[in-house]
């Protein structure tokens, strides 16, 4: 098997005269010795605040940005986007505490998600916020506990559509969905809430994730308002928000190109008079997650051995897929592909060795980099992950095998 041949390390891949990664304007092993262990993950407000401007900058001035807290629910992170979206989208009553407890206002906080409980629903509808009603079942008991709490509570209504993103990572619309309410249901479940205790709001319609290909996305953005301008025609009062989704995705793996950003903004702008015509009182939300953080993280660990075995070379750290899920391949991939990976403190070495490198659980699958090429390491080295930001550590089995969690901060 021939070693893989990695893309351009990301742009934040910066370096110091010493050769080792600057993060955040930290040299890696400062960075690591003021957290005091290995492994960790590190977000960069710097970052953050920049991917938030790009966005700005390409999207009308009259789209709200929403941040899908799932990505990544570290308290400071969401903390500091709290200052520069424009709303959250959480997904459950843990994520709805950590958006509550920032100074966005809860009118922009919307709770979407199939199966949720009463518990959580009864702690939304007290709080104020959005409920995005994913089955019928679900509508009656939200209206239900609505008239329990004496409070009508607000709901917007998650449509699956009849078309689908054949170009994206993990789809969430289009044919048979856990997700939503399929659209030829639509106008009977819109009917039926003119006699319910909710106060309807609008639409969520969300179809795929991950897509790197511009001319999808805006394909999709043009059915799905064609798709809620045909909804509303039935729905049971004003739209005043409708939720298109996001998508937006970040390139891993080799080959892989970034998104352009601009001609998905201008496609959005030449669709948003037609919004504005047939949904002229409703508010236009593109939600995203992984874009706004994904590229903002690394992760981090530390070789603690090397050991050769017949005719391969193993690298095995103090990580693993336990921490960073996605990374092992484990989290979706169909064919295992290497994440952006790089020794930290030999950025400027020659790569000239081809290893695998592993993780510390008894387990063959536990693979953070397969075959890959890497300057000749030694135990105590850093071993980067980039892309990290985003399905990191909470989308990991952090208690597998029972080793300590990784550490995350925001720098």
């Amino acid at each position: 098997m021939t070693a893989e041949k990695h893309p351009p390390l990301p742009g934040m891949a910066e370096t110091n005269e010493e050769g080792c990664l600057v993060f955040a304007g930290i040299p890696l092993p400062l960075l690591a010795q003021r957290i005091g262990r290995t492994p960790f993950f590190a977000y960069s407000r710097q970052l953050l605040t920049a991917r938030i401007e790009q966005l700005r900058q390409a999207l009308p001035s009259d789209v709200h940005l929403s941040y899908a807290i799932k990505a990544n629910p570290m308290p400071a992170v969401v903390q500091h986007l709290s200052h520069l979206v424009d709303g959250f989208d959480v997904a459950s009553a843990g994520e709805m505490k950590v958006a509550l407890d920032t100074p966005m206002p809860v009118e922009n906080v919307s709770f979407a998600g199939p199966g949720k409980r009463l518990e959580e629903v009864s702690q939304a509808i007290s709080a104020g916020v959005l409920l995005n009603v994913e089955s019928e079942n679900e509508l009656k008991a939200v209206a239900a506990e609505g008239t329990r709490l004496g409070i009508k509570p607000r709901v917007a209504l998650r449509v699956n559509p009849g078309f689908e993103l054949k170009s994206s990572g993990l789809r969430m619309g289009g044919g048979a969905q856990p997700f939503g309410i399929d659209a030829e249901q639509m106008p009977e479940i819109l009917d039926s809430i003119k006699a319910m205790n909710v106060r309807f709001e609008g639409f969520q319609i969300f179809s795929g994730s991950q897509i790197l290909d511009a001319s999808s996305l805006r394909q999709a953005q043009q059915e799905t308002a064609d798709l809620a301008i045909e909804l509303s025609k039935v729905a049971p009062g004003d739209v005043r928000v409708v939720n298109i989704g996001g998508g937006f995705g970040i390139p891993y793996f080799p080959g892989e190109q970034s998104l352009d950003l601009e001609a998905v903004g201008a496609g959005l702008s030449s669709l948003m008079p037609h919004l504005r015509a047939g949904l002229p009182n409703a508010k236009i939300v593109v939600e995203l997650g992984r874009y706004i953080v994904g590229e903002a993280g690394i992760y981090v660990c530390r070789v603690v051995d090397r050991k050769d075995s017949r005719d391969k070379t193993y690298l095995v750290t103090d990580g693993g897929l336990h921490h960073h899920l996605a990374a092992s391949g484990n989290l979706g991939q169909v064919i295992r592909r290497n994440f952006p990976v790089a020794v930290g403190n030999r950025m400027t070495s020659e790569q000239n060795e081809t290893v695998d490198v592993v993780g510390c659980l008894c387990t063959p699958i536990d693979l953070l980099a397969r075959q890959v090429r890497l300057p000749a390491c030694q135990v105590g080295d850093f071993i980067v992950i980039f892309q990290s930001g985003a399905y990191g550590a909470t989308g990991s089995p952090v208690n597998f095998l029972s080793h300590p969690e990784p550490v995350e901060v925001l720098v």
